[in-house]
């Protein structure tokens, strides 16, 4: 989670180049997450139960893309110019914005296996979603407090009067801390998501007959969806936690050099960024589908109940 970078010749163009690409990054993804806070403000009846989600997805990958200028400043300069408290909020973002991501989409997951499992129950008020969503990032918050509180600003290896952000706990412990993040923001919400999502095969399955193919069908965009951005979410993360998990365990057996080391991180931290960039087309295909879904599901109730209106 530390921030330090090489300073050879040859190294500055990487890092200069790695920080041109999380400037386009940054613009590309602030504009995409913005655009669909806006539409989907805008379009809060049709869009229904999936607003407050969509909202809370996007508000995470905002939050997370705003660390951009601050990294890229570090990445050029070599150095830390934003004392220490800009230690323990910057370099706490990363995981307070993903377990609000992650947490936001196995609620989504649960709505959609109440929807297709239990449909007589599954109506849900909007109040009890935000109150959802206020837990969620209270939670988040919580978890990534240790994190908050454990970064010290620190002399850096790279020049004299140089200044970098590390943990201040023993590596025993930020080891034991990272290994319980990577529990609580990976292994823990994906397997309950694999769960819901295996059940919700099996009673989609099962209940395809009696669904009409046109309603099936915008059903299934919704599920494949979500299904998706979860997806994109563990092909983002998986690497970043992985390459922590094993500096943290497997450090003495690396043997790589301090220049790929550096260069690995940039690459797992890119991958991270990335993800926010692409979640806005994500999140506007989902918003659209659902829209779909809940106009095909009006218009079938409004022509049940004419015919039932003709029939007496």
């Amino acid at each position: 989670m530390s921030m330090e970078s090489p300073g050879s010749a040859e190294e500055v163009l990487v890092t200069s180049t790695l920080s041109a690409v999380l400037a386009v990054m940054f613009l590309s993804g602030m504009a995409g997450n913005l655009y669909v806070l806006v539409i989907t403000v805008l379009a809060h009846r049709a869009v229904g139960s999936m607003c407050v989600h969509v909202v809370s997805l996007a508000l995470a990958d905002l939050l997370y893309l705003l660390t951009i200028p601050f990294v890229v400043s570090t990445y050029l300069a070599r150095d830390w110019y934003f004392e220490d408290i800009g230690c323990r909020l910057l370099l706490s973002m990363d995981l307070f914005t993903m377990h609000a991501s992650i947490y936001t989409l196995t609620a989504m997951s649960l709505e959609r296996y109440q929807v297709i499992v239990q449909p007589f129950k599954a109506h849900i008020s909007q109040c009890y979603r935000k109150l959802t969503s206020l837990a969620i990032w209270i939670i988040s918050f919580l978890l990534t407090l240790p994190m908050m509180c454990m970064m010290r600003l620190q002399d850096s290896r790279y020049g004299s009067g140089k200044k970098i952000c590390f943990p201040s706990w023993t590596p025993e412990s930020f080891r034991h801390y990272l290994t319980v993040l990577f529990f609580t923001s990976i292994l823990g919400p994906g397997l309950i998501i694999l769960y819901l999502y295996c059940c919700l095969a099996r009673a989609y399955w099962m209940s395809g007959q009696e669904l009409g193919r046109s309603n099936r069908k915008l059903n299934q965009c919704v599920m494949f969806r979500v299904f998706t951005i979860i997806i994109v979410y563990w092909v983002c993360f998986v690497p970043f936690w992985a390459w922590q998990l094993t500096k943290s365990y497997q450090y003495e057996y690396l043997r790589l050099a301090p220049s790929a080391q550096i260069y690995l991180n940039y690459g797992v931290t890119c991958l991270t960024y990335a993800n926010s960039c692409v979640n806005p087309l994500l999140y506007t295909l989902l918003t659209r589908n659902y829209r779909e879904h809940v106009t095909k599901r009006t218009r079938d109730a409004s022509t049940d109940g004419q015919k039932q209106t003709l029939g007496r």
